[in-house]
This record gives C-alpha cells, structure tokens and sequence, in this order.
C-alpha cells in the first residue's frame, strides 16, 4: 500500500468517532492492539493528558529523554503538516513509504477487530500504527499524549512508568461533560495502581476531583505546582530563558519558546521525568541543552517580519487564556491582527471574548478539510460584533493572511489562531512562500 492509498483509507474512517450516544470504545482499541500482539507493551511509557500544555509537555518530555541517550518515541495529536507527525522516534516522522507498509500489515487486524467490534476510528488506527512503528523500531521508551480525555481514549491501554495531568478546562464538552468536575474526572481516568501522576492543574474544584479518584485507583501523586518554582524569568526577542527549581536540582533554562504557559509546560516536564525510574533520569545540562534548541510548531511560534507572524492552535478558552496572557508578556502595547477560523463544536464567544481583550483587529476565514466542519465566518464575525470587536470575513484563508500583512502596522502582530486546520494551512503556505 503506498501512502496516498494509506491515506485515502484513513479519510475514509475519520466520521467513526465519538459522541455522547458512543463514547470511544476502549474495549475495541484492546481487541484491535490484541491482534496486533500488543506492540504497546514492548518498551516503557510515559502517559501525559490534560486540556491544554499536553502536547508540549510531551514533546519536551521526549526531547529530554533523547538528550539523555535515549530512542524515544513519541506520538501527539494532532498533526500540522502530516499524518506521518502521529509517529515520531527521536523527533523524525515515520516516512510515507513505512507509513504506507505498516497500514498494510495491520489491515487484516482491522477486518478482524472489525467484524467482532466495528471498525477502528481514524485516531485509533493511528494510534496503533504508531504503538506498532514504535515496537518494529525497538525504541528505549514511548511518549504517548492523550487523544481526547482520558478513561476512555484509547491511550489508555498503557500501563506506563508515569501519567500526568497538565491542566483541565472546558473543551469536547460534548464527550467529557458540561461541568469542570465531570471532565476532571474523566481525565482522572488515566490514574493506575502503583503509577505516579504527575498533577498540573490549577482549578481547584479539578483538582479536588483528581485526587480523589488517584486515592481511589491507588496511584500516588506528584505535585507539580508545589515541586517546582520558576524564577529568573528574561524575555527576549526571539526566546526566554528562566530556572526551574525542584527540590532536587535547579535547571537553568534558555530556549526559543515564547509565552507563559511554555514555561509552566517546561516545569511540569522536569516534574514528571524527575518521577521517572533511575534507568531514565535525565540530569540538569541534559535538560537544559534539550529545552535550548527546541521548537513546537504551532506554538506560540513567532516570525520577526514588519508585521510580526505568530502561529498558536488556541482551539479551546483554555488555549485563548493562555495566548492571550503570552501576547501581552511578549508584544505588550502593540496591536494584535487575528486571522482566525474556528471549528464548528468549539466555544468561539468564549475565544473570541478572551482574545478580544486585547487591543487589535480580526479577519474570519475558514478551512476545507475532510471530516471537520469549519463555523461559518460570517457567524464569526456576527459573535465579535456583539462583543463589541470588531471584524471582517475572508474566506480565502492566504487572502485573509496577505489582507492582515498588508492592513497591519509595521510594529502590530498579525496571529493565526484558532483551530489547527487554520493554523496548519497558513503555517505551511508561510514556510513555502515566506519564510525562504
């Protein structure tokens, strides 16, 4: 099977997914992984979950434990450019043409868990393809982030060394609950017997929920609010550097990331591999010569250009809190240009209201990808009117970007933001045709 083929099949299954009336079935992603002789349980994990930083404290976990010596694999949804990012090992994609040989092995799997459970989703087939990449490539140890909750994504197959928490908002509300303690506890569901977890989260009444049921499932807790303190905190143009102090080293951190919450994010990736068995811990210079050549695209990512570019998925409240607080910490005083597009089951009032806080502008455009539904700009910009901002719609999403280029001041930052679907074609589209 080639990858153009691999692909088509996986579109084909991306509406095999989740409601309120069918929760992710578990049970069939443990028959599935079955037929594949359990792949996931040939190297150690570290399983990581939350609303929001989980992707990035994933990606720094496993940068660390490569900077140590480690083959690391590493899996996070969702991707920018590539369905092929689902399965990284020592920050390298699987390539097309593996990609294309692993889907075609696992096909008489997928008849088979078909015919007795239904037909694996888009996000569990991947998933299993990259357990299955990992195990094939003999990695040291496996990053693996969350899909969507926790008790029942199918992730939570793992019995991994160590899980976290990186914090709980409100986001796929319609799968996870209405309140913060319902979805709290859903993410709790990550908690296993024995297995430390790592906490994050800031909500209290979160908080209150998580522990209880850690208590419950017998796994013992790792503050990571109260273990590390961050100081020292230098902003500069393109990067910040700050120290992480835990009780058992300080870390001294330089790197490109910009905002706030990177460097929460940073602080919850010391706690959890300070967790980790003696086989990988990872000392202070690795940690730092890790973090200080790191990049995570679509986060909080800036271009100096006149305007400045900054791409950041903020797809949730939780997202737009936080892009927010590391617009105003890095490009205080200075106006914001938004071009932005927003899928159709997420809180746009609430993302719009949140970044509407700061001085600026915004363009609404939209994205054409399979299976996913774009809100009509037009609503869009009918939900800013009435919060009393202001915006224009461009259904083009380049033509909304060069329109932002071309309106925005020198000195003002135009930001891409909202879903990933918009934050990945206009990233692509600059890196080809801008940044050269």
């Amino acid at each position: 099977m080639d990858f153009s083929a691999a692909e088509n099949y996986l579109i084909g299954t991306i509406n095999e997914t989740v409601s309120r009336r069918m929760p992710y079935r578990l049970e069939r992603m443990r028959a599935f992984l079955r037929e594949l002789d359990d792949p996931q349980t040939r190297y150690p994990t570290i399983h990581i979950g939350g609303t929001s930083g989980k992707g990035s404290t994933s990606t720094m976990v496993a940068a660390m434990q490569q900077a140590a010596g480690k083959r690391v694999g590493l899996h996070t949804k969702p991707h920018l450019r590539s369905i092929t990012e689902r399965a990284r090992i020592n920050g390298i994609a699987v390539s097309e043409e593996r990609f294309g040989e692993l889907l075609e092995a696992m096909m008489p799997a997928i008849e088979r868990t078909a015919a007795e459970h239904g037909r694996p989703t888009y996000y569990e087939t991947l998933l299993a393809l990259a357990f299955c990449h990992f195990a094939h490539e003999r990695v040291d140890v496996a990053v693996i982030e969350v899909g969507l909750g926790g008790r029942l994504d199918g992730t939570n197959v793992l019995e991994p060394m160590t899980a976290a928490i990186t914090s709980v908002g409100f986001d796929h509300m319609d799968v996870l609950g209405d309140t913060i303690e319902e979805i709290a506890a859903e993410k709790a569901g990550i908690a296993k017997p024995g297995v430390p977890l790592v906490l994050s989260v800031q909500d209290e009444r979160a908080r209150e929920v998580i522990l209880h049921h850690a208590a419950d499932a017998g796994a013992p807790v790792v503050d990571a609010l109260g273990r590390t303190s961050i100081e020292n905190v230098r902003l500069h143009r393109t990067g910040q550097s700050f120290a992480v102090t835990t009780p058992r080293a300080t870390y001294a951190i330089s790197t490109p990331m910009l905002g706030e919450f990177q460097r929460r994010n940073a602080a919850t990736a010391i706690a959890i591999t300070e967790t980790l068995p003696d086989a990988f811990s990872v000392e202070p210079n690795a940690v730092e010569s890790a973090l200080s050549a790191l990049t995570i695209p679509g986060r909080m990512e800036f271009f100096p250009a006149a305007p400045s570019v900054v791409f950041d998925i903020a797809h949730n409240a939780e997202k737009a809190v936080h892009l927010a607080a590391s617009l105003r910490e890095s490009f205080g005083g200075r106006r914001m240009t938004y071009v932005m597009a927003i899928g159709e089951s997420k809180d746009a009032r609430e993302i719009i209201r949140v970044l509407s806080e700061l001085p600026g502008t915004f363009i609404f455009t939209t994205f054409e990808i399979a299976g996913r539904t774009a809100m009509k700009p037009q609503r869009l910009a009918a939900i800013a009117e009435s919060l009393g901002a202001w915006g224009r719609v461009v259904s083009d999403p380049v033509e909304a970007l060069a329109i932002a280029r071309r309106t925005a001041g020198a000195d003002d930052v135009v930001v891409v933001t909202g879903s990933t679907f918009i934050v990945a074609t206009l990233r692509e589209w600059w890196l080809e045709s801008v940044a050269v």
